[in-house]
């Protein structure tokens, strides 16, 4: 007994330690620990011992220790969450846009992991799951799949290859009117844009009005969205972030250089848009740059900050809202359309409809509230369909605004003149 005690003091003294470190790395300064932290921490250091002696299996102290710290994470907020060195690497192959895997994007729904969407030109069109399908060029891989209206599971044996995420497409809708979609932010997405709108300006008419697609783009860098706003934007600030500590609160500014301001702009969003796609989204609006055109965007207005850690894993943690120039804060409501218009057809059923409701920020289980906004639920945005092809009619509405905005502007001139 006496020995179990000395084990337990010396690991809570350890605990207590990595506390005060934590303390004075993040504040700059030693705070005093309360009475009833030491309390808490014991109590865990009990706990801990009992498991080791008495749970059915043998299990490790590290094990345990990785346990409390993911339920210790996924206890404060849907985002914030540990990260091994494994998983830290893929969520730095994410950002870069290239891996080997299958291409699809996938979230868990009622604890099932669930096929999102095909991500463009790959084979197929959460971590833990990621890191399982993720593997070498050439390498098979077999999964089941439970479909809707299917009662036994579907086998499947995909072939794994090189995911290069484009991030941007853009083309010609007609002349003088150009379609770019963005499908995440990325590192390099802010050149691959700016290069897309070079080629696309250097058509014969040049740009006259463009549809920046934003839909099902689930977000990405901070410092991406940033650039991307900041091509269609002369001045003003386009986000800000508020946080606890005074390095947690900074303004974003657009800068004159390199801006493209000749053009209309309707930008498309959905359900899907998260994240960066907000932010986008939310100073064009703000700043009355572009026209928003579609359904509530998903509400993600939090600021996850990756904190590297020793031994090469990383804490992903929440550190700050992000909030819009006029100071909207979007978290858990999302951005409202200027033109609200949904893409599924009229006639579907309302229990077709309910099926096809989207997941959103205020549907996940401990999300941060919002601070500002009304707390007043709205209806979940509804997936769209065939972003960019011939049936996409909030792709056709869009550009219809965009023709009758310029003949709009040719008669002011004509007028003037």
């Amino acid at each position: 007994m006496k020995l179990f005690n000395k084990h337990r003091s010396s690991f809570l003294l350890l605990l207590i330690g990595l506390g005060l470190g934590m303390l004075i790395s993040g504040q700059g300064q030693v705070s005093a620990v309360p009475k009833e932290d030491y309390e808490s921490l014991e109590a865990f250091t009990n706990i801990l011992a009992i498991v080791r002696k008495n749970y059915v299996d043998e299990v490790q102290t590290k094990d345990l220790i990785n346990g409390a710290i993911n339920g210790m994470l996924n206890g404060m907020d849907p985002h914030s969450a540990y990260l091994t060195p494994e998983l830290y690497k893929e969520l730095q192959m994410d950002t870069q846009g290239r891996f080997g895997g299958l291409g699809i994007e996938i979230t868990v729904r009622n604890g099932i992991l669930t096929v999102v969407s095909p991500i463009e030109d790959t084979p197929a069109f959460l971590m833990q799951a990621v890191k399982k399908m993720r593997g070498p060029k050439g390498t098979k891989l077999n999964l089941s799949v439970k479909r809707e209206g299917v009662t036994d599971l579907l086998d499947f044996s995909i072939v794994r290859d090189t995911i290069r995420v484009q991030s941007v497409r853009s083309r010609l809708l007609e002349e003088g009117y150009v379609y770019v979609r963005l499908a995440q932010f990325q590192e390099r997405s802010d050149r691959d844009l700016q290069r897309a709108l070079e080629k696309l300006a250097s058509e014969k008419a040049g740009i006259r009005g463009l549809v920046l697609d934003l839909r099902n783009n689930p977000g990405g860098l901070l410092t991406q969205a940033v650039r991307v706003a900041d091509l269609f934007l002369e001045s003003g600030m386009i986000v800000y972030t508020e946080g606890r500590l005074e390095n947690q609160k900074q303004k974003y500014f657009a800068r004159k250089e390199g801006s493209w301001t000749e053009f209309p702009i309707v930008v498309l969003v959905n359900g899907g848009s998260a994240s960066a796609s907000e932010i986008v989204a939310g100073a064009l609006q703000d700043h009355k740059r572009a026209v928003i055109l579609g359904t509530k965007t998903f509400g993600k207005g939090s600021v996850q900050t990756i904190l590297p850690l020793d031994d090469n894993s990383a804490l992903r943690l929440t550190t700050a809202r992000y909030y819009t120039p006029k100071g909207r804060s979007i978290q858990a409501t999302g951005i409202v359309p200027d033109i609200v218009m949904e893409s599924v057809p009229l006639q579907e059923s309302k229990a077709e409809e309910k099926k096809r409701l989207g997941v959103r920020e205020e549907n996940l289980p401990g999300h941060l509230q919002n601070q500002k906004e009304q707390k007043e639920k709205e209806k979940p945005a509804q997936p769209e369909r065939e972003e960019g092809g011939e049936n996409d009619a909030q792709l056709r509405r869009a550009l219809e605004l965009l023709k009758g905005w310029d003949v709009f502007k040719q008669l002011v001139q004509k007028k003037a003149g």
